[in-house]
């Protein structure tokens, strides 16, 4: 299966689930909580309010390597739109993608998309906590602080 037959298929729609597809092209569905989409609201409408010159996503899908993966968030410049658009899914991350974590997320399964992002061109990405803490990465591993917002805050509410 393909990331567009996912999408055009009316039985996923509206679901209150975040679907992915693995390395086999088999659907992978996170149940999604109130708090997540709190978290990322939170998230987006920071990005936006810092960064007004790029574009801010919400559910954004990146062909990966081991099939397609959904950042809860993610931020790229408007050179990374201008010649990417908006295609769906990505071929390549955006300069920032930021995953919430949720109760069914093993730590195994997040260093993995971290890693993902990463080799898809993902400057940064960032890994928020349901206590809404977050973890800045880069392709040297973990950083104290964001170097592509250098205000980012270490916790959304």
């Amino acid at each position: 299966m393909n990331w567009a037959e996912v999408c055009e298929m009316p039985v996923l729609q509206n679901l209150p689930f975040k679907i992915e597809l693995n390395e086999w092209g088999n659907i992978v569905m996170s149940p999604a909580s109130n708090l997540h989409g709190c978290l990322q609201t939170e998230i987006a409408f920071w990005l936006k309010s810092n960064q007004p010159s790029g574009k801010v996503l919400t559910e954004c899908s990146v062909e990966t390597l081991k099939g397609v993966k959904v950042a809860d968030v993610a931020w790229g410049s408007q050179e990374f739109f201008g010649k990417d658009a908006l295609q769906t899914p990505l071929q390549a991350a955006p300069e920032l993608c930021i995953d919430i974590v949720s109760p069914s997320n093993s730590k195994g399964k997040i260093k993995e998309k971290i890693s993902l992002y990463l080799e898809k061109g993902a400057k940064e990405v960032w890994i928020c906590n349901e206590k809404g803490q977050v973890k800045f990465y880069g392709p040297e591993g973990e950083k104290a602080n964001s170097e592509l917002f250098v205000n980012a805050p270490n916790r959304f509410e």
